[in-house]
């Protein structure tokens, strides 16, 4: 084998395995995530091919008007409307779309609308968390948390 193939090969099959490299370093995005207000905490892991983020704990889990657990009362389809938020998936189809960063869709349930988003790891604490409609992009840093 020559040399040329050799560093070809290696390249090749970086490449290949590069999505779950990324999944696997210190970069990943796994774990539970407080958000930026610290009124949320959502789990991050494996979902397939991407990552997936459910809420799994919030602030204020009732509401204080009906006194029952919050609700995704925001959202305009009257049958989610009633799905509970701890619970809620709120990241689909994030995949890798380049070192420590992946992209696709996240839910905002305080206007019940789905908008395009990338998350990036920005350090061993910290997510990026965007938000897009169409080139405006707004978003927030999570910070890791232990539970």
């Amino acid at each position: 084998m020559t040399r040329r193939f050799r560093i070809v090969a290696a390249a090749l099959a970086a490449l290949t395995t590069a999505p779950l490299a990324m999944a696997q370093s210190a970069g990943s995005p796994e774990g539970i995530w407080l958000t930026q207000a610290g009124d949320a905490k959502v789990r991050v892991g494996r979902c397939g091919a991407g990552i997936c983020g459910v809420v799994v704990w919030l602030k204020e889990p009732i509401d204080p008007q009906t006194g029952k657990p919050q609700v995704d009362d925001k959202n305009p389809n009257p049958a989610l409307a009633r799905r509970p938020i701890i619970g809620l998936s709120l990241f689909s189809g994030m995949r890798p779309s380049g070192p420590n960063r992946w992209s696709g869709q996240i839910y905002n349930a305080d206007d019940g609308k789905t908008y395009a988003s990338n998350i990036s790891v920005s350090g061993p604490g910290t997510l990026k968390v965007e938000g897009c409609v169409g080139s405006l992009c707004g978003g927030e840093e999570w910070s890791r948390s232990s539970r």
